[in-house]
């Protein structure tokens, strides 16, 4: 495979969905799009809308000390202030991303006795002002710990305020357990019929006994199949080859995705092997110009991008192959080079971008943000 075939078409669209996939008309009564590439929309899957100085004055993150519990009590310096203009840093963030593609977001919001309540109702409202023109999840986020802070009665209001998934961190290193925590954690997801998103940076042997004592719990409680995910979970990067495709083996079965925010330099996660034994993986921006780091650009297809500079999927079939990870495993053609998107049905969540194809688009991170 060389090259991807691609030709100009009429898309019909009515009430948000596409209703037709048509042949060209050049005369027809529409919107020019200017031969522009049509993808599916980008999701970012892992980002703290909550929690941004962007929109606001240059800022960059202070020397980090202490690790996350110095992290911890930084926050509970900055939060005050930064409540005051939640909403509208949020606002800003989320049209960035839009301008960058996206039209989604699965964003963690605090929940911790700083904020307690007020991050979550601020990023409410700004989602709310978006709505019409984007979506979001979000995941109750005890970033200070459940009982390193005590957070939890505050978790158990946040899981009946229209939230998504509960939410967790470092289960070991922050609460001095596992058991206690993520019984906690798998509980409140089941008593409100939640999802699971938790935040596990761990990488020694606390972070490995943590994943496989969430595998055991979602398999013992199977409505929680593919609704749970690891985000981070850089402890799979530290595995033995051989303890790596047990574990993602695992992963897969229990149908527990991984959200990745691609790191590199020193720890580069196995993804080729979590998308060989079919583990959904998903990624985002996580922080955008604020006191963790300044990185984030906006853009999911860059990380699609990094993907494959990272594992040399430099190939037409690969680039094309990787697109998955900026759209949330949506893909125009299947690996066989059949069309299976757009579709009369399909959502009309789309975005045009100045490139040939999928596998130019994420090799030269090319974007028209239409």
């Amino acid at each position: 495979m060389i090259a991807t075939k691609t030709g100009l078409f009429c898309i019909e669209i009515a009430n948000g969905k596409i209703t037709a996939v048509l042949p060209n008309a050049p005369k027809a009564n529409a919107t020019d799009a200017k031969g522009l590439l049509m993808l599916p929309a980008f999701k970012d899957m892992h980002i703290h809308l909550d929690k941004t100085f962007y929109g606001g004055p240059w800022k960059a993150a202070r020397k980090k000390t202490g690790g996350v519990k110095g992290m911890i009590a930084l926050e509970q310096q900055i939060l005050p202030e930064m409540l005051k203009t939640s909403t509208d840093h949020a606002e800003k963030l989320v049209e960035l991303l839009q301008s960058c593609g996206s039209s989604f977001a699965r964003s963690h919001v605090n929940i911790e006795p700083t904020s307690r309540l007020d991050s979550l109702k601020n990023l409410q409202k700004a989602l709310e002002n978006k709505k019409d023109s984007f979506g979001a999840e979000l995941v109750a986020f005890p970033q200070h710990g459940l009982y390193y802070t005590d957070s939890t009665s505050l978790m158990k209001e946040a899981a009946k305020m229209d939230i998504d998934f509960i939410g967790g961190v470092d289960p070991y290193s922050l609460d001095g357990e596992i058991a206690k925590p993520m019984n906690f954690i798998v509980k409140l997801a089941l008593d409100n019929n939640k999802g699971i998103d938790i935040h596990l940076h761990e990488s020694g042997d606390s972070g490995l006994k943590t994943v496989e004592y969430l595998i055991d719990r979602v398999n013992e409680n199977p409505v929680l199949k593919g609704k749970t995910f690891l985000s981070h979970c850089f402890v799979l990067g530290k595995l033995e080859k051989a303890k790596q495709e047990e574990i993602a083996d695992k992963l897969a079965q229990a149908q527990i995705g991984i959200m990745s925010t691609i790191p590199f330099g020193g720890l580069i996660m196995p993804i080729p092997t979590l998308y060989k034994y079919g583990v959904t993986v998903g990624t985002g921006n996580d922080s955008i110009i604020d006191h963790w780091n300044t990185w984030g650009l906006g853009s999911v297809l860059q990380k699609a991008n990094l993907m494959a500079q990272l594992y040399g999927y430099s190939t037409e079939f690969l680039l094309s192959r990787s697109l998955r990870l900026a759209t949330y495993n949506i893909l125009p053609l299947d690996d066989k080079g059949q069309q299976q998107w757009p579709k009369k049905g399909d959502d009309a969540n789309i975005v045009l971008i100045d490139a040939s194809c999928s596998a130019e688009a994420v090799s030269r991170i090319s974007l028209s943000g239409h």
